[in-house]
Parts: C-alpha cells; sequence; structure tokens
C-alpha cells in the first residue's frame, strides 16, 4: 500500500500551471486557482503561470518552452482535454511527448468515475515526459483539478511517497540526452 516515508526529507519541486482557455483571464481562472493554491499547500513552487488560447501549436509551444526551462521540473495543463472541436490540449501535449504515461489517464478515469460516474467517460486527461519534465493535461473545471491533484499527483510528486514516485526518477528523465 502507498504510504509516506517520514523518515525522507520532503524536496519541493518546481511546476507551472497552464490555463488553456478562450475566455478565462488570470482574474477568473478557477481551476489555475485552484492548482496554484494545491501546489503552494503542498510546500511546492509555483514556477510559471499562464493561459493560452485553445490553439494546438500555441499551447504546444508554450509546453516545449518551458520543458527548455531548467527551473521548471513538471508542467500541469488545464482545459482543453474534452471532445468538442476545440479541445487540442492533448494533442497538443503529444506533439510535446517523448513518452507518454498512459496510467496517468486511466487512474484519472478510476478516480472520476467514484465522483462523477459514467461522464469520465468523456475526460481525455494524460500524462507524458518531455526533455526532463513531467507534463500533465487536466479537465478544465475546479473539481477535476482537485481530484488530479488531491487523489494522484499529490503522492506521486512527494519525494516521500512509498514505494515510488515521479520526484525519485526526475533526475534520471533525460538521461538519454547525456550518453555519448
Amino acid at each position: 500500500m502507498s504510504r509516506i516515508d517520514e523518515t525522507k526529507d520532503f524536496v519541493p519541486i518546481r511546476i507551472a500551471v497552464l490555463t488553456v482557455s478562450d475566455t478565462r483571464s488570470l482574474e477568473d481562472d478557477k481551476s489555475g486557482d485552484t492548482l496554484v493554491g494545491r501546489i503552494e499547500a503542498a510546500g511546492h513552487i509555483v514556477a510559471a503561470r499562464d493561459i493560452v488560447k485553445d490553439d494546438r501549436p500555441i499551447i504546444s509551444e508554450r509546453l516545449k518552452a518551458w520543458c527548455a526551462d531548467p527551473d521548471i521540473d513538471v508542467v500541469l495543463s488545464t482545459g482543453g482535454t474534452g471532445l468538442t472541436g476545440r479541445d487540442v490540449t492533448v494533442e497538443a501535449h503529444r506533439d510535446v511527448y517523448e513518452k507518454e504515461i498512459e496510467a496517468f489517464g486511466t487512474v484519472f478515469t478510476h478516480v472520476s468515475m467514484a465522483k462523477i460516474g459514467t461522464s469520465a467517460v468523456q475526460s481525455r486527461a494524460c500524462g507524458g515526459v518531455a526533455n526532463g519534465t513531467f507534463l500533465f493535461a487536466l479537465p478544465g473545471s475546479p473539481g477535476a483539478c482537485k481530484d488530479a491533484w488531491d487523489e494522484i499527483l499529490v503522492r506521486q510528486l512527494d519525494y516521500r511517497h512509498r514505494p515510488c514516485n515521479f520526484v525519485e526518477i526526475l533526475p534520471r528523465l533525460d538521461e538519454h540526452l547525456r550518453r555519448k
């Protein structure tokens, strides 16, 4: 069973928050605010925050830029994971991924099923790795952001979480780039 190993020190990581929306601004970005509040409450650092339009190339470029920034370890995006024509965040993420974390979407769906039943099938939440950075695309509702953070990410982004976590492998994500 998963647990926190209190003999280990907490390791804060640097997390960027990207809201994908044609209508939101920083003043009314409830999902972004939800993530920022949880990131800070957990002891991590909000390294960057931005809002971009629902435009695949714009989203991909922001993700690539943040993945190239050595001061960002994780990118959380919110919005654009649904099924409508404007929902292109998942495609933008996959344009950037070197490796997809398929189980993230599966676990998110499992968590969502307990909260919203079969409506969970409408989410395409996903996760991946690019340039030594973890990326996660979350739905645009504050409730979905809470669920993803509270049920998955708060544990996986805590170095003390056992039996394993994302933070402990963070230094090795780009090891293939350092090989000669």
